[in-house]
């Protein structure tokens, strides 16, 4: 005897629901990691202090622009993947029945803690003042990734969750 949950339209309807939700995530996080990016933009204070640190005339202290770049690019990397995405995972799965302004508290909160232990623990920063400005930094650029990420899932969330025409259930 068949309960009507094993009905081949509803299993096919659940399925397009997470798909639609997964696709959502997915387009959030690369939408958050393309803000991030964008935020290199205006460079970092570490970026400008190595562009300035060693002399013009010691060749041997030199580090290639390039290198200086790429560190920076490394460092969004590693925060996006470490801090950016699970904040923003969490903020709307958390909050996600309270609204688009909740979820983004929520994932600011996380993102805070989290960046505290990525430059804590990860980076092994241990002086305060270069502590805090990291951290401040690293929270102001996370801030704008997560606020289109938190803005994707809101808006577009609450349309995976709606009935998909012609499946019944």
């Amino acid at each position: 005897m068949s309960t009507g949950s094993d009905h081949p339209a509803l299993t096919t309807g659940r399925s397009m629901m997470w798909l639609r939700r997964i696709a959502v995530h997915l387009g959030a996080m690369h939408l958050s990691g393309a803000l991030l990016v964008l935020t290199l933009l205006v460079p970092p204070g570490w970026v400008l202090d190595a562009y300035g640190a060693a002399p013009p005339d010691d060749p041997t202290a030199d580090v290639p622009p390039v290198m200086i770049l790429l560190g920076a690019l490394f460092g969004c990397v590693t925060f996006h993947v470490a801090v950016q995405i699970p904040s923003g995972l969490l903020g709307s799965w958390l909050g996600g029945s309270g609204g688009a302004l909740v979820s983004y508290a929520i994932a600011m909160a996380v993102a805070g803690v989290l960046t505290l232990v990525f430059l804590w623990g990860v980076v092994g920063v241990a002086d305060l003042a270069e502590f805090t400005s990291l951290w401040l930094d690293y929270m102001a650029r996370g801030a704008v990734g997560l606020a289109g990420y938190i803005g994707l899932t809101s808006s577009l969330g609450r349309r995976s969750a709606r009935p998909i025409p012609g499946v019944e259930g």
